[in-house]
């Protein structure tokens, strides 16, 4: 049997290895930092004690020998460059392990001390900086309440299909989505959807769509009701683990609930009683490969004519806001302004919204 061949992506990322940074708490970098500059510190204060007969104390007498308070006293004023010069080295070692001992560790000091303080400045500021970029240049975005399984589908569907991941912006509590979610590129706003300050945060005002996809329908029914107050346009997509919660998620403002249960219940009957059918429908579900469930525009060449003439597979057409399956009488004859929900192959991607598969003028585009 020959073994399956890996497509070009597949191969690309193998070739890639991106391996993900190291985050580390700020205050454990502080604490590791301080902890090198008294380890600095000590170090020193133990040299100069080790090597006391060959420094002298101005202030004392000349047979007076320099003891471990005049060691730390000594390290301290050095290492910060205050050298009042009451205490220096006399002899000849002493010297040189200050000239190439010392003042090493002094520079050292004195760059870690200040490079502590440039860089919590600078990624504090460069922080702000990227945030109120971000927060400038949102408006029109995806929010994306949830980021376990179902909404990392959704987000790369979105994206598959021509959304920038700039326009994207993911609410969850957990550390782990977090994680998940940068990895994949996009901003995340950590906190309970739930909340209206949260939604705040995450631009839910000014977004055009929402899709809520938490692990608990009350959480999902909330969720709606603050977007929907928060933004009346907003078009709502909700995911609903039983079918009898689904008209609570309507009426809290939902556009569109998907039950997840039932979806993949349904599949796994129709694989039962046909694996044909069940493969089939696998396919549709499958996003870039074999067969795909677009939504399009009418061409000018299509108007007038029957749903089933044409090479598109219609099942539906979208008519005034309202769905018609391809048999209904009522859309017997194609007019313009009308939408077409068609089966086509993966390959005409990228699918909608765009006139039809090889750029013509759509009918709702012609004088």
């Amino acid at each position: 049997m020959p073994e399956p061949s890996n497509p070009p992506s597949a191969a690309r990322s193998y070739e890639q290895v991106s391996l993900p940074d190291r985050v580390r708490s700020p205050w454990w970098q502080l604490a590791r930092r301080l902890l090198l500059a008294v380890g600095i510190l000590v170090g020193t204060v133990l040299l100069v004690w080790f090597d006391r007969d060959g420094y002298r104390d101005n202030n004392d007498p000349p047979d007076y020998d320099v003891d471990l308070v005049d060691a730390i006293y000594y390290t301290t004023v050095t290492l910060s460059t205050t050298g009042y010069g009451d205490i220096a080295p006399d002899a000849t070692g002493a010297r040189l392990i200050n000239a190439f001992v010392i003042t090493p560790a002094r520079i050292g000091f004195l760059v870690l001390l200040i490079g502590t303080t440039l860089e919590v400045l600078a990624s504090q500021g460069r922080e702000m900086f990227r945030v109120a970029r971000w927060r400038k240049n949102m408006g029109h975005h995806v929010v994306v309440v949830g980021y376990g399984t179902k909404g990392r589908s959704a987000v790369e569907t979105l994206v598959n299909n021509g959304l920038d991941r700039e326009s994207v912006v993911v609410v969850d509590p957990s550390s782990i989505a977090l994680s998940d979610a940068h990895a994949d590129g996009l901003a995340v706003v950590t906190g309970d959807a739930t909340r209206r300050e949260v939604l705040r945060r995450a631009g839910v005002a000014e977004a055009d769509q929402v899709i809520i996809t938490t692990d608990r329908d009350d959480s999902n029914v909330l969720a709606t009701l603050t977007v929907r107050q928060l933004n009346p346009d907003a078009w709502i997509v909700v995911a609903a683990r039983e079918q009898e919660n689904a008209p609570l998620m309507k009426q809290s403002g939902a556009n569109s609930v998907i039950t997840s249960s039932d979806a993949v219940g349904r599949l796994l009957g129709l694989s039962s009683l046909s694996p044909t059918l069940g493969s089939v429908m696998e396919d549709l579900l499958t996003y870039g490969e074999g067969l795909e469930v677009a939504e399009r525009d009418l061409l000018v060449s299509e108007v007038g004519k029957q749903p089933q003439s044409l090479p598109d597979q219609v099942i539906a057409v979208v008519r005034d806001e309202k769905v018609y399956r391809y048999f209904d009488p009522n859309v017997t004859v194609l007019a313009r302004g009308d939408r077409l929900v068609v089966v086509r192959p993966a390959k005409e991607l990228p699918w909608a919204p765009r006139p039809g598969t090889h750029g013509e003028d759509s009918a709702s585009d012609d004088a």
